[in-house]
């Protein structure tokens, strides 16, 4: 067993274990991650942030001063982005007196996203492009079949508009949509979205590999995207309620901004488990 120092976090109830490794030097293997994740036998979380200086990514070319967001889903599998992670990080990275400012640079392996803290306390995270798919796919689910939009966020998404017959909240996601391999090689979250009002949505989530959470921040933000091209461009301000919360989102020029809330509420010291013994 190994001892490490964490703290917990969540924004919008999608929580996550935080740990800082400036240097990258402690293995993060899929088993740890999982152990971390485990709400019976271990912290639990939707995922596993680890803060690294990115000059101790392998691979990573830009500013090696930057903090890198080395994201886990709660399966131990790499994640590119999570945009309720992105704010919850950027509180971390502040509350542990790890930067000297409130308007952050953050690395991703999507890329480079920044992440501010509003007047109000909330954060504001620039989540960087949004790419809608031209055509509809479809994703199957308790045996229907929905029409869907594949909307890039720096990770990919399929987003599913309800039809006023289906109740978003009946629907079963304990187990995961199906969807088409030849699309999403490595799969996709996938969001069932309520049309409440022009620019108001309800939203409920699957996301590979964690299952069902309360909210998803790159989830909300294709929602609002694939909501947005139904009516007619993909720019203006959007309000979604998920189970953990609300979330804003602003869309202008094929890039987005997510408002929310981001919260440190525990940091302690855990026994994890050595993989190489078990």
């Amino acid at each position: 067993m190994d001892t490490w120092g964490f703290a917990k976090g969540h924004g919008t109830r999608n929580d996550f274990v935080l740990l800082k490794d400036r240097t990258g030097s402690a293995p993060l293997e899929p088993e740890q991650v999982r152990f971390l994740c485990d709400r019976h036998g271990g912290i639990g979380a939707d995922g596993v942030i680890r803060a690294i200086k990115a000059a101790h990514v392998p691979g990573w070319d830009g500013d090696p001063d930057l903090w890198f967001m080395d994201y886990r889903n709660a399966d131990g599998s790499l994640a590119e982005m999570c945009g309720n992670g992105l704010r919850v990080f950027g509180r971390f990275l502040m509350e542990e007196d790890l930067v000297d400012s409130k308007d952050l640079v953050i690395a991703t392996r999507a890329g480079l996203r920044g992440v501010r803290e509003l007047p109000d306390g909330r954060m504001c995270a620039h989540m960087g492009a949004v790419r809608v798919g031209p055509e509809p796919i479809s994703v199957v689910h308790a045996g229907r079949r929905y029409p869907a939009t594949v909307v890039d966020v720096g990770n990919p998404h399929a987003v599913v508009l309800l039809p006023e017959a289906v109740e978003l909240d009946g629907l079963d996601l304990s187990d995961a949509p199906l969807l088409d391999r030849a699309v999403f090689p490595q799969g996709a979250n996938v969001e069932f979205v309520r049309v409440d009002g022009e620019r108001e949505l309800s939203m409920r989530v699957h996301e590979r590999g964690s299952g069902e959470t309360l909210s998803c921040g790159t989830g909300v933000v294709a929602a609002a995207a694939a909501r947005a091209e139904t009516l007619g461009g993909p720019d203006g301000h959007c309000a979604v309620t998920v189970p953990g919360g609300r979330l804003e989102v602003t869309l202008d020029d094929g890039r987005a901004e997510l408002i929310g809330p981001a919260v440190i509420i525990a940091r302690g010291e855990v026994l994890v488990p050595d993989p190489r013994t078990r």
